[in-house]
């Protein structure tokens, strides 16, 4: 790792200080700076030109220390514009500017733009002619997925380069330079075992907020007289490990997902771990409620009926008590569901049954079986021949009720779990006096 002052200075923060200056510093992202990568081949300084790239990935795993690094190495100028605050004007400006850098000293531009998603189509439109030409080289960085947040034109003239959290050893070996390293403490404090292992948890993958955490425990120890960060001391400064959760983003989706098909796969402990990211995260409760009451019926379904009335429960005693007391009947109701045996016969039946009808196959019905309750209704021959199940053997009168044509056609296939292992051998009676007629 490098220590050269050039980024940031002594007052500077000190997650700024200890940025890297070169993609030997980078820590963490191995896959995108191996030799030969397209980052390294950005970093050339060789290279005329680069192709724009899109980065994406969590809070604090190296984006903006990237775009320095490429135009540092590269010896391009380098550019930075915030999604936040700037426009098409701005961009405008930055392009006009990086053509005449080009056309008369031969110096690349690299044009940092951070949170991209925050940029509307047209001033991602904006972007299209500077990159397609080559005029500047796009770093983009999104914490969002760019599918959904970045045009399509715009992806496919850049490579789009996934970065993961850092795991805790990354995290460790950041905790570890700053100490010792002239841009950091110097030295100067050291870090108990305990207080490193606390950093590097509840940092949860971000480097940003690791750095950050212990520069505020620096307050701290200096405040006490102390050279040695205790883990009580970085309690005083974080209290709860970050949660890696947008509600209106990917999380919100892979955490309700993934807390969707524990429950499915009937392992209790996983979905009571995902309904507590929710919680923690600040969740709507009425949202994950629904979600049971939907899983409940999808997933559950006949092999265990009570399952609708427990989550139907839960979902109003949430509305009934609110937060954070809801939690309690959420995570009954998650138990329950999770370890109930599981059915999707009723979702596949309904299913099956839309899709015959969407396509035109729902065919008259039957006569016996239409209202003969208004005049005229006997002339039409509706209700003739119609009987009256409770007046039939076992309440169950042998006649058609499907429309003719759908007549052979089985929707509800049960299976042979929990309590729909009775109801299959019911519905097996049923059919075979159904077929009588």
């Amino acid at each position: 790792m490098s220590d050269n002052p050039g980024i940031g200075g002594a007052l500077a923060p000190l997650a700024v200080r200890m940025r890297p200056r070169t993609l030997r510093d980078i820590v963490g992202q191995q896959h995108l700076v191996t030799p030969g990568s397209p980052l390294s081949q950005l970093a050339n300084p060789e290279a005329r030109a680069g192709i724009s790239v899109v980065l994406w990935g969590p809070p604090g795993t190296g984006k903006t220390s990237i775009a320095h690094v490429i135009a540092a190495e590269s010896g391009r100028m380098f550019v930075e514009l915030s999604a936040v605050t700037a426009g098409v004007k701005d961009v405008r400006d930055v392009m006009e500017r990086a053509r005449t850098s080009r056309e008369m000293y031969g110096t690349s531009t690299v044009l940092f733009i951070d949170e991209i998603h925050r940029f509307n189509k047209a001033q991602q439109d904006a972007l299209l002619p500077g990159v397609e030409n080559g005029i500047v080289t796009l770093v983009a960085a999104t914490t969002e997925n760019p599918s959904f947040s970045v045009v399509t034109p715009l992806l496919s003239r850049s490579l789009l380069l996934r970065l993961e959290p850092l795991t805790p050893d990354d995290i460790a070996t950041l905790l570890d330079h700053a100490v010792q390293s002239p841009l950091g403490l110097a030295g100067e404090l050291s870090l108990s075992q305990e207080a490193r292992e606390a950093l590097v948890l509840f940092a949860s993958g971000d480097a940003r907020r690791a750095l950050t955490s212990l520069e505020g425990c620096v307050g701290v120890a200096e405040a006490q007289g102390n050279t040695v960060i205790s883990a009580d001391m970085v309690s005083q400064v974080v209290d709860r490990a970050l949660l890696r959760y947008d509600r209106q983003g990917d999380e919100h989706y892979d955490v309700i997902s993934a807390f969707i098909k524990s429950i499915r796969g009937s392992d209790a402990d996983a979905a009571v771990h995902y309904l507590a990211r929710m919680i923690e995260a600040g969740e709507d409760p009425r949202f994950i409620a629904r979600r049971l009451v939907i899983s409940a019926s999808e997933d559950v379904g006949l092999a265990e009926p009570r399952a609708l009335e427990i989550a139907r429960a839960a979902a109003d005693a949430v509305a009934l008590i609110g937060m954070p007391e809801g939690r309690i009947p959420l995570a009954e109701a998650t138990i329950f569901l999770a370890l109930s045996p599981k059915s999707n016969a009723a979702y596949v039946a309904i299913n099956a049954a839309l899709n015959d009808v969407r396509s035109g196959k729902g065919g008259v019905v039957p006569a016996h079986l239409r209202d003969a309750n208004y005049s005229g209704a006997s002339r039409l021959g509706h209700g003739a021949g119609y009987i009256y199940a409770h007046d039939a053997p076992h309440g169950i009168a042998a006649q058609t009720y499907l429309p003719e044509e759908l007549r052979d056609v089985r929707y509800y296939v049960p299976t042979d779990r929990g309590m729909e292992s009775t109801l299959s051998e019911r519905w097996l009676r049923i059919q075979r006096i159904l077929r009588e007629h």
